[in-house]
């Protein structure tokens, strides 16, 4: 079973402890609570994943603080990363590469 670790009460992500897969079983823990939830899809080590859905432009919450906002609608299971999940300090956050983090929107010469 994957593991994951819930940082704050009103945190509405979880980060995961391995990687897993889609339909892994995870069990998140924090604050005196467990939750246990399965994966929609593979998720690589140290990712965040959706404790619950989270309508788009709601709030991600880890650290009891907005991470960003969601781009669009995130299932309860669902990765949060750069293809849902955009920042609120960094306009360009959605023009990342999603596997390296690399900025997309610039030509290198």
């Amino acid at each position: 079973m994957v593991r994951g670790i819930q940082i704050a009460t009103g945190d509405n992500v979880a980060t995961l402890l391995s990687a897993c897969g889609p339909g892994d079983e995870i069990l998140v823990v924090g604050q005196g609570a467990e939750t246990r939830l399965h994966a929609r899809e593979a998720i690589p080590e140290g990712h965040k994943i959706a404790l619950l859905p989270i309508p788009s432009g709601e709030k991600v919450m880890k650290f009891s603080t907005a991470i960003g906002h969601a781009s669009r609608p995130i299932e309860a299971g669902a990765w949060v990363h750069l293809q849902n999940l955009a920042s609120d300090y960094d306009s360009r956050s959605q023009t990342l590469d999603l596997e390296s983090g690399a900025p997309m929107d610039t030509v290198y010469r």
